[in-house]
């Protein structure tokens, strides 16, 4: 990274990279990459389901990706849509397309806008916030 970049470039760089991690996780579950990026006091938000609210660390984080690869087992096809970057925060705006898997009921088609916050502090990812609103069938 060239050491005159703004701040704002460098949270940037930090995050597209990580978000880059982020997807390959979504495509294929492995998700170490992404991990490997967490800062210790790492947190992260999820809107809905077992895993609505606000969680701590990299051993939960790992845990909350493992889960969600066992309902994308396919994994997920992401489009990103848009990057709004500060100097702290970079949101990312895409579309995801998959196979969702609930225990219990048939797989169904899946597809959602959703919006991913990541904070950076130095090079490492300090929080995640997720957010969507679709109904898991509409692009």
């Amino acid at each position: 990274m060239n050491p005159e970049a703004s701040a704002t470039e460098r949270t940037r760089a930090t995050a597209v990279g990580a978000f880059e991690r982020f997807k390959e996780g979504l495509a294929t579950g492995r998700w170490q990459g992404f991990l490997d990026l967490l800062a210790d006091d790492f947190s992260f938000y999820f809107p809905t389901g077992m895993w609505h609210g606000e969680w701590r660390g990299r051993a939960k984080a790992a845990e909350f990706f493992a889960y969600v690869s066992t309902v994308f087992p396919e994994g997920l096809e992401v489009t990103l849509d848009r990057i709004l970057c500060s100097d702290t925060t970079c949101v990312f705006e895409f579309r995801d397309r998959g196979t969702m898997v609930i225990p219990g009921q048939s797989p169904q088609p899946y597809e959602n806008r959703v919006a991913v916050s990541l904070d950076v502090r130095g090079d490492r990812i300090v929080g995640y916030r997720e957010y969507f609103g679709s109904d898991g069938r509409s692009s």
